[in-house]
């Protein structure tokens, strides 16, 4: 029979393995507050110290508080201790209410598809315009990836680095004339670091000219059915006045829709960080979309954010054989830039989130079925009858016929 302190030890620790699901941060905060150690570690901590360090505004735990027992020993009060702040702390899916409201919060549109049939599980002012910033990129990504596909490049290819990229500003990785890199480090650079300047070389290795690439990019919108878009540059800056490359969340679920058919194209969207290797100067470079850490099965696709066009992002993420593309286009909030861009995440996480749960909703598509091997028709064959010729013996027989 085990005595009383055991009873609340082991209640003590299973109340802190509730923790293993909240930010580490969280942990630590709960640790040092109930000021109990065990091995010179504080017990939440240890629970499961290797876990990864995740931004404050996780949005998927959510823990209630078991009731506590009753008993004048420490042990007990650090069971009441630990039990009342997971009560008192607030839990993860609601943090980023309570630190970016969403009160006076705006958005151009929103849109969550079905990225194998393109078939649209939830929209909201899917067809106003609005500027995409850093998501243009996406259209640039494309063409290079078609590109590569259709070998008229490759990864490999090395890229002449001219005067226009080193003309750009905003995000960059710095490209100077005469440097040269290869296809595949300036489409990270492009996809993890948002650099305009990758863009602006890529255009140039691709079209000659910036012009023509953009040309080009306009004529792929129309293929794909993006009515409404119109892009004036292969980066999404928008400087000055304009004009501004415009789309709507609708035009930007097709382009997504075709990407999502290339998993190499995933393999650079989903990439959290990459090693841009310059001579003497090695960039580490990290992906803007926090969804990649923060939600399961998220493997892109873009984000975006300036001053005139607010926060952006186009991504997807796969659960099982089903995967779906959410797009938020212009999300703006009066608690700034950050609080703007936080929000268009957490937006864009609930619509992966209903767009997932309405597909597992929906009768599996029945499986094509399996062709066997070809076989030519065979033509049904003549019967010939072949006419035989009058003999002697039929001709007197048909003398003396009567």
């Amino acid at each position: 029979m085990l005595d009383g302190g055991d009873d609340l030890d082991r209640y003590a620790t299973g109340s802190l393995r509730e923790l293993r699901h909240l930010a580490l941060p969280a942990r630590r905060q709960i640790a040092r507050r109930v000021g109990q150690t065990r091995n010179g570690f504080g017990m939440a901590e240890q629970e499961n110290s290797h876990t990864a360090t995740l931004p404050d505004y996780n949005i998927y735990a959510n823990r209630s508080c078991p009731p506590a027992p009753l008993a004048n020993q420490s042990r007990v009060r650090f069971a009441i201790a630990t039990a009342l702040l997971l009560c008192l702390l607030p839990p993860a899916s609601a943090v980023v209410t309570t630190q970016y409201s969403a009160a006076g919060m705006t958005f151009a549109g929103t849109i969550c598809l079905d990225a194998a049939t393109g078939a649209v599980l939830s929209e909201n002012k899917a067809d106003w315009p609005g500027h995409p910033a850093s998501v243009t990129k996406l259209m640039t990504f494309l063409l290079v990836m078609e590109d590569i596909r259709d070998k008229k490049t490759s990864l490999g290819a090395r890229v002449i680095i001219g005067p226009e990229p080193s003309r750009e500003i905003g995000s960059r990785i710095g490209l100077v004339p005469k440097e040269n890199f290869s296809v595949e480090e300036l489409l990270f650079a492009l996809m993890l670091h948002s650099a305009n300047d990758a863009a602006v070389a890529l255009a140039v290795h691709r079209e000659g000219t910036v012009a023509a690439f953009v040309a080009r990019m306009n004529k792929r919108a129309a293929e794909l059915g993006m009515t409404r878009s119109r892009f004036v540059t292969p980066n999404g800056m928008t400087q000055g006045r304009g004009p501004h490359d415009d789309s709507t969340a609708r035009d930007l679920g097709k382009l997504c829709v075709m990407l999502c058919k290339m998993p190499e194209a995933l393999r650079f969207t989903g990439s959290k960080s990459y090693t841009f290797r310059r001579p003497l100067k090695p960039l580490d470079l990290t992906n803007h979309n926090h969804l990649l850490t923060l939600y399961p099965g998220c493997d892109g696709l873009k984000t975006g954010w300036t001053v005139a066009a607010s926060a952006s992002i186009a991504t997807t993420a796969r659960e099982g054989d089903r995967r779906v593309i959410a797009i938020v286009l212009g999300c703006d909030s009066p608690g700034g830039s950050k609080a703007a861009q936080r929000l268009r995440d957490k937006l864009a996480a609930d619509l992966m989130t209903e767009g997932l749960a309405k597909l597992a909703t929906l009768p599996a598509p029945a499986p094509k079925p399996t062709a066997g091997p070809a076989t030519t028709p065979v033509a049904p064959k003549k019967v010939v009858i072949v006419k035989k010729e009058p003999g002697f013996w039929d001709w007197l027989s048909d003398l003396f016929s009567f």
